[in-house]
């Protein structure tokens, strides 16, 4: 059997040092860069809009080359433009679930039953806001959520934009 005939195995952790952006010019993801796991959440993405058609295919094309193929990902309802059912992303289909419950993190499933956190970062954020949201979500010490990530990190004043005392 030659080489090209046998099946490419995607690794099954998180690559060490991902921190790239989807495509050029759009979303940046970034993952938790350590194998092990254990903080809150696996990574921060940044979508540069609310449009799931056009965030999403990249999201999952750039996942599955670090995790393998991606099954489902989870959205909140409220804070997504017109989630359809399911995207065909790669020549693969992809079920997309909706659900009420913030807009902070999306849900990745990868086979059945491998989940992965990953925080959202609203697309009007300030970028500097976004990379300190995005590399605190990412330390694997973190056993901070997503929402207070987001507002602590919003809230912070940007450098050089302080008020004179």
């Amino acid at each position: 059997m030659a080489d090209s005939d046998i099946p490419h195995s995607p690794p099954l952790v998180l690559p060490d040092a991902i921190h790239e952006r989807v495509r050029p010019g759009t979303a940046l993801l970034r993952l938790e860069t350590t194998h092990s796991r254990q903080g809150v959440l696996d990574g921060a993405w940044w979508p540069r809009t609310r449009d799931v058609a056009r965030e999403i295919p990249a999201l999952v094309s750039a996942l599955a080359e670090h995790l393998g193929p991606i099954t489902r990902v989870g959205l909140d309802a409220v804070a997504w433009n017109a989630i359809p059912t399911r995207l065909v992303v790669d020549d693969r289909v992809v079920h997309l679930d909706s659900f009420p419950v913030g807009d902070d993190t999306v849900l990745i499933t990868r086979g059945e039953r491998d989940h992965f956190a990953l925080m959202v970062v609203p697309p009007d954020t300030e970028p500097d806001a976004a990379r300190t949201a995005m590399a605190r979500a990412v330390r694997a010490d973190n056993v901070t959520q997503a929402a207070e990530i987001l507002v602590t990190a919003v809230a912070a004043p940007v450098p050089g934009t302080e008020e004179p005392g």
